[in-house]
Parts: C-alpha cells; structure tokens; sequence
C-alpha cells in the first residue's frame, strides 16, 4: 500500500510534553518520523514535524487524532502534504555545501539582518536554520557590555566566495556590523588552538609607544609604529628603529608598564571558556616577552613567542636577542605549536590587528582581523570590530549558556 507524507506544523504557547504527546499519536498508528525541527520565541513554540504514514484507514485517522490532541494541548496544527517527487528534491538537496554566517554588534536591527539576508538570498543560498548566540537584552535596564549574536547555517552552492565575503564588508563598513563566513566543515566545529597578537589586540596599547613615551620618544616611535601597522615599512627596519630610541630605558619602568597593561574588553572571558573546553592558547607577537610572560601568568596562556630586550646593567640597551618575531614568525610559530600539539592546521584561530598578522591569519584555519586597520580587515578571512575579544566565542558557535559558565 501506498504511503502519504505530511509536514505537520504547530504553533502556540510551549508546555513541558508537548512533543511526547503528538509523537506518542503518531507511534500509535506506526507512523515514520522523516524530519523534526523545533523552534521557541518568548515561550512561543513553533514545531515542524514531517512524517510518513500508510495512506488510507491510517492516514485518516492520524490527521484526526493529531488535530484533536493538539486542541487539548491548546496549540495549532496545520498539515500540509507533501509529494514524493517533493520530497525527494528535497533530500537531494543534502549534498550541497554548507556555510556559518555570524553577526555580530552591540545591539542588532531589522536593516542589518535585511542586508545580510538579502545578499545570501541573491547567491541563491538557503537559510536552513538561525540561532541567537546572545542572552536576551534588557530594555529597561542599561547593559554594562551590550552584545548581540545570531548564527545563520546556510546551505547551496557558491560559485565565487569572494563576491560575497566583499558584499559583506561592504554591508560591515556601511551599517557598524560584524559579519562572519565559514564552511560548516569538521574543522569549524573542532578548533583546538587560538594564538593571539598581543599589542592592540590582548591588551589595549601598543607597549612600545608607550615605553617610547616613558624616555622622551614618544612622537618619534609612535610614527614608526604607525607606519609598520600599515605594511608602510618593513617591520624588521623599524623594529631595529626604535629599539635603538629606547636606549637606556630603566628596567624598573618595565615593571610599572607591565603591572597597569589594559587587558582587552572580554579577554578574561574569552581564555576562561578556551581552557575550560581544553583549547591551547598562545600569544604571537612582535612585542616583548617581558610583557608577555606577564600576560601569561595573568591570563593563563599556553605558549609566548616574542622579541626579547637586551637588559644590561638595569637598563635598555637598545638591542634584542634572538630573531625579531615579524609576520614570517608568527605564522611559523603558529604552525610549529599546532604541529607539537598535533593540531591540524585548520583547527586553529589567530587573532591580530596589524599588517604583520596577516601571514598568520591567513595561514590559521579562522583568521579574525580584530579592531584591525583597514588594510588588514579587507585582507582577513573574518573581522571583530563591534564587540570585544570575546567575539570570538560566537565565532564559534558557542551561546552565552555555554560560556558564563
């Protein structure tokens, strides 16, 4: 005998056993459950449930028993058949690639969602389910650190990424948003090591202007650094520069700088989930290990690759010791921990700001420009602008429930 398929859709306020009361009817009548999906929107439940039954005496009855138990649950159901043509199109379509876009912002409007939406429905591309990643915001109460998230798993096939990744940036410069694409792939839902930049990144400040500051240099340095952030020199030259500008600097200044670093906004946040998942951390920069190993006690970091200072007599002498960690470095010493810890390379996740992360954020398997320069976003595979460091969590595809643990 031949079998009728139906998509069944519910709607109405939620209750505990709703779902074990009309899957229980269809059990009765030996019904076979081909797709379920559930959705709740301030306690309102929206249940898609599509089955096969046996045409006829049982398809019948099913229909009338489910309707009857969903007026005794005091939800709404509406049944609509689906053909077998239908349906297997349908199931054909489970093949197609599958991608993640993330947005992200302090507080996320109708116009941002539209623009999104819109650029992902021109490429033909299917929403097949959209997830807040962020709790619930206040409208009376102010919030502290105001942060929205939505996860958006789309589904088809995409001839050009770059056409979309540039309409995306495009929408994040116009409207003040976040918008991340990935490949919904094993590795995306396995990162197992994020290295970090340290200057402008992990902490707010560029150490080295502000040691610059503390021996009279300031302008001198902060135009050097300037200048290297933006790729406008040669990282090594300058590096080399003002080293040579910080000469006699006192080593107990070092110390002071080190005790007030401006930890970034959701950087403890951030590292307290990572090593509760078991993620490697490592900080990855062309800075000092002197503020780095600081970093690390504070934080709780893995692994610090950076420059070290030559110290002599309690102060600066100008030079380094070993080889400058510049962009080359860093993506190699990315790669040299993901190879220790036997990491693949597309399980990891760097995070950077200048121009000399872009090896190592074009190298990791996420790359993530964060309050980056221009040059470096339009470069990157994601950016974080809008929110803190701990941004990158949602990147993920982690909820606030998994996180303020």
């Amino acid at each position: 005998m031949a079998n009728d398929i139906f998509l069944l859709n519910i709607s109405g306020q939620d209750k505990p056993g709703l779902t074990a009361e009309l899957t229980s009817v269809l059990a009765t009548y030996d019904g076979k459950i081909l797709d379920i999906g559930q959705a709740n929107i301030h306690d309102t439940l929206s249940l898609g449930l599509m089955f096969e039954i046996e045409s006829g005496e049982k398809s019948s009855a099913v229909q009338k028993e489910l309707l009857f138990k969903a007026y005794e649950l005091g939800v709404t159901a509406k049944f609509s058949p689906i053909s077998l043509a239908n349906y297997e199109d349908w199931v054909s379509q489970q093949g197609k690639d599958r991608y993640i876009v993330t947005i992200l912002g302090e507080k996320l409007a109708a116009n941002q969602i539209a623009e999104v939406t819109k650029v992902i429905s021109e490429k033909n591309l299917n929403i097949d389910a959209i997830k807040r990643l962020t709790g619930r915001l206040s409208l009376v109460k102010a919030e502290e650190y105001p942060r929205a998230s939505i996860e958006l798993s789309i589904r088809g096939r995409l001839e050009k990424k770059s056409d979309l990744t540039e309409k995306f940036m495009q929408i994040s410069r116009d409207l003040d948003v976040d918008i991340a694409f990935q490949e919904d792939n094993i590795y995306r839902r396995n990162r197992r090591l994020v290295c970090f930049d340290m200057d402008s990144t992990l902490i707010q400040t560029e150490v080295i202007d502000e040691l610059a500051e503390l021996a009279g240099v300031g302008e001198q340095v902060k135009a050097i650094t300037e200048a290297a952030m933006q790729g406008e020199i040669d990282f090594n030259e300058s590096f080399k520069r003002r080293m040579k500008l910080l000469k006699g600097l006192s080593e107990e200044v070092l110390q002071g700088v080190a005790e007030r670093l401006p930890i970034t906004k959701g950087a403890r946040r951030l590292i307290d989930t990572l090593k509760s998942y078991g993620f490697k951390t490592a900080i990855l920069s062309g800075g000092f290990t002197y503020f780095g190993h600081y970093l690390q006690k504070e934080l709780g970091i893995d692994y610090v690759y950076a420059n070290q200072l030559e110290i002599k007599d309690g102060a600066l002498t100008g030079n380094y010791l070993g080889d400058i960690v510049n962009g080359a470095k860093k993506a190699e010493y990315l790669k040299e921990i993901a190879d220790k810890e036997g990491i693949h390379i597309n399980q990891t996740i760097a995070v950077g700001d200048g121009a000399n992360d872009l090896q190592m954020l074009n190298l990791a398997g996420l790359g993530i420009a964060f309050h980056a320069k221009p040059k470096v976003k339009d470069n990157a595979q994601s950016s974080i602008s809008s929110i803190g460091l701990d941004g990158v969590l949602y990147l993920l595809g982690y909820h606030d429930r998994h996180i303020d643990l």
